[in-house]
Formats: C-alpha cells, structure tokens, sequence
C-alpha cells in the first residue's frame, strides 16, 4: 500500500472496500498492516475505508522538531484526503486520539466532513486524565514499555476480558504494540492529547456526530464524553452502560458496531 509525502512527513495509508468514503482513525496505534480486522464488522462491506499510521508510527515517518498537537494531525489529514481528492468524507474516531483529531478536522473544514462519529474521546483533559497520560509515559520512559502496557491494558479493558485474553493483550502482538521501541511516538501523542482542546470551539462543528458514551471507562469516562456531545449543535449520544473504554463484550460490541453503522447509513 501507498506511502506519499504529505504535510512535511511520509504518511502510510490504505483503502479498504467499496462505496462512499469513510477515513477511520484510532488511538495510539494503527489500523494498517492487518489491523483492518479490528474496523467494525461490515463496514468495509459498504464503504471505501481509508486508514493510515498516525505521524511516528509503524510507516509514516515524522519531525520531533515539529510540536506536536492535534491541530498537526489534523493537518496530516486533510492532507491526505486532498492527495486522495476526497471532497466530502465521514471521518470515523475510534477510541482515543483519532477523535479529537477528528473534532479538529471538522472545525478547520467544515465542508469536507460530511459527519463525525466519536469514541473515548475528549474535548480538553482535565486534571485527571491529564495526569494519567503523563503517568503512563513515566512508566514506559523509567520501567520500559512491557510495564506500561500492562498498566494500561488494566485501565483499557474491564477486568473479565483481561482475565480471559491476558496471553493476547500482553506481549508483542498485544496492546498499544505500537508503541514498542518508540518513546518519541508516546512522547508527542501525549503531547498531542494533553494539550488538545477544543472545549470552547465545538459549537462550530456543523457536521452531524455521533458520541459514543462507555459507562465503566477508566480513561476516557462520560465525565469527559459528555461535554463532546452537548458542545456540538447535531450531535446525539449512544451509551453503553456495561462497556470498559474498548468495547468487547459481545452484546456491547455488537451494540458499539450497529450504532455506528446506523448512524453512517442515516447520513
């Protein structure tokens, strides 16, 4: 798959299935290089799936001289959508920073985002959860990354899924793998996630948005989901009561992926 130079860096990215554009972006990780599988269950089935490696990670190479912000990011993609000459998209933010990059999108060009949906997300960080962040990298910077990953797969998922698939969210194949080997990636992802704010400008997102509400969230809680919602004029919510910040109950997965569909189809 394509790697082009794009907004001062090589950007990663690939297209996946057929129809009306979708540009999907994910947390500190990557969708690419296989990880199309964990995209909602029928959604390349419908739509023209565009996913990339966010600046610093697995392909796409980056500038540390550069500061690094969701407003970088966001430039990062528009760039790509323009190089892809996609006009009108509806930008998908799966759990995490992808979404507030997605906020950003939606406000510096109104016009190109047809709708936004929203999961784990966040308009400004409080006290809270900016220092959670900073106390993940101290771990990944002071004990290494195999101590991180697991604090924050504890934090991530709810307790009866780490029991059950601890061998697969511990390893070199688990959780925020992406990471592995690349404390300047974590460095500016936190970075970019701490100073994100946009708790004042929401109101000029002119694009329907769905916001995704998960009960038992440890990092990204409706304590900070739910102001996303009631700063955006079009938005509406979709909660699950039971759901840890990744989703992975079966009913609360499936519930997650018809919500999300629904909301694309209605659009």
């Amino acid at each position: 798959m394509p790697t082009v130079h794009l907004n001062g860096h090589a950007m990663h990215y690939e297209v996946h299935g057929a129809g009306e554009p979708v540009i999907c972006s994910g947390g500190w990780g990557t969708y690419c290089h296989g990880g199309e599988r964990h995209l909602p269950v029928g959604l390349t089935d419908r739509y023209s799936v565009v996913i990339f490696d966010h600046r610093g990670l697995a392909q796409s190479n980056d500038d540390p001289s550069v500061p690094a912000s969701t407003d970088l990011y966001a430039d990062d993609v528009i760039a790509l959508l323009n190089h892809l000459k996609i006009d009108r998209v509806h930008y998908l933010g799966l759990i995490g920073i992808g979404a507030c990059i997605g906020q950003v999108v939606a406000i510096k060009r109104p016009e190109l985002v047809r709708s936004l949906v929203n999961t784990g997300t966040w308009a400004r960080a409080d006290a809270f959860f900016g220092a959670q962040m900073q106390q993940w990298l101290q771990v990944h910077r002071e004990l290494g990354f195999e101590a991180f990953q697991q604090m924050v797969v504890q934090q991530a998922f709810s307790a009866e899924f780490y029991n059950a698939k601890m061998d697969r969210l511990i390893g070199p194949e688990g959780g925020w793998s992406d990471l592995r080997d690349n404390l300047i990636a974590h460095e500016r992802l936190t970075d970019a996630g701490r100073n994100h704010d946009t708790f004042d400008r929401l109101s000029e997102i002119e694009a329907p948005t769905l916001v995704v509400h998960n009960g038992r969230d440890f990092i990204t809680s409706p304590r900070l989901t739910l102001p996303v919602e009631e700063g955006i004029r079009l938005a509406e919510g979709f909660v699950l009561e039971n759901a840890a910040h990744v989703p992975t109950d079966r009913a609360d997965r499936e519930a997650f992926e018809e919500a999300i569909l629904g909301f694309l189809a209605r659009q």
